[in-house]
């Protein structure tokens, strides 16, 4: 009996996908560029199983051509960029990777670029490319220290738990956050405080994005929101780049509304907002939260165990999506 057909629409890492070469037929892009949508289609036209990512838009062009897919295993923590409406019509599974390791590595990449923000490493590094140093002063590129400061977390969830653990526990900041729901986890383990996202843009020293891309969402960082923060606050985004609106933002910070902002994800990605890339209290990373060799292999090993469920044992993925 033939085994079954997975196409991995983008080149990845082939840790922790051992399991799904031994039982599967296992084809890949080989580009370093995502695929093009008539690509992903021909991929899907051939599959029982597609391991997306978050540059892969699978809509119902993409699963209709697909007559033998059974599954989409998104290999991301986010979806997207997945129609769940969708592969619900098409009678496919969708499941993502939730990841703790990646979850980790995406509060730990925003612990680098607060700090990085706050102690004004890139323009320290652009000051000593261009040649600037002269001699030591003790007024040059002044920082902040986190002690005694408030990190508001919007989103409280793995991500945002993991990044307050990181801070309270080096720094002993106070921790509040914002969600739609109440999150038990983040307030005992980071002794937070749950408020509105006024509130917490008024009262935060960093305020740090960590909330899934949706209706909702979308914007959910615009001109008000930027105005009612701190002039001296620091604006951080690992989550999705629609979630701020990257012109006000662009705008916020030539106005010096705002202190600072690390971004790794964009809203028009990979292009950037007009003149944002001039600003020099911006720190600006091309979507890499995630990319620890740690990571990638759980997420591969999670991403194998999704389709295995489904292709071999039969039953629903582990890390089913729904809506």
């Amino acid at each position: 009996m033939p085994k079954p057909i997975v196409y991995i629409a983008r080149k990845v890492p082939k840790n922790g996908f051992e399991d799904l070469y031994k039982h599967c037929t296992v084809k890949m892009h080989t580009s370093e560029n995502p695929p093009t949508k008539k690509q992903l289609i021909s991929y899907a036209r051939s599959a029982d199983a597609l391991i997306a990512t978050v540059t892969d838009f699978v809509d119902k062009d993409v699963l209709s051509a697909g007559k033998n897919l059974k599954i989409v295993a998104n290999y991301a923590i986010g979806f997207n960029n997945i129609d769940l409406k969708a592969t619900k019509a098409a009678d496919v599974y969708a499941s993502h990777t939730p990841s703790l390791v990646a979850a980790s590595a995406v509060a730990q990449h925003s612990f680098a670029l607060i700090m990085a923000l706050a102690r004004r490493l890139g323009e320290s590094d652009q000051f000593m490319r261009e040649g600037k140093y002269k001699a030591w002063s003790p007024t040059l590129f002044l920082g902040d220290d986190l002690r005694g400061k408030t990190l508001g977390i919007v989103g409280g969830g793995r991500i945002g738990c993991s990044l307050g653990e990181i801070i309270k526990g080096a720094f002993d900041v106070d921790v509040v956050y914002s969600d739609v729901v109440r999150s038990p986890q983040i307030e005992k383990r980071c002794n937070a405080k749950k408020m509105s996202l006024p509130e917490l843009l008024n009262k935060s020293d960093y305020v740090s994005l960590h909330v899934p891309l949706l209706p909702s969402t979308k914007h959910l960082i615009g001109a008000k929101e930027l105005s009612q923060m701190k002039p001296n606050a620091i604006l951080i985004n690992t989550s999705r780049g629609p979630v701020i609106d990257e012109k006000a933002l662009v705008r916020a910070l030539k106005a010096k509304k705002i202190a600072g902002a690390g971004l790794d994800v964009f809203e028009f990605e990979p292009k950037l907002a007009p003149g944002l890339s001039k600003i020099s209290n911006v720190i600006l990373t091309p979507h890499s939260a995630s990319a620890t060799i740690e990571a990638r292999e759980e997420m591969g090993k999670m991403a194998t165990e999704n389709i295995l469920d489904v292709l071999v044992r039969g039953i629903a993925p582990r890390n089913e999506i729904k809506e």
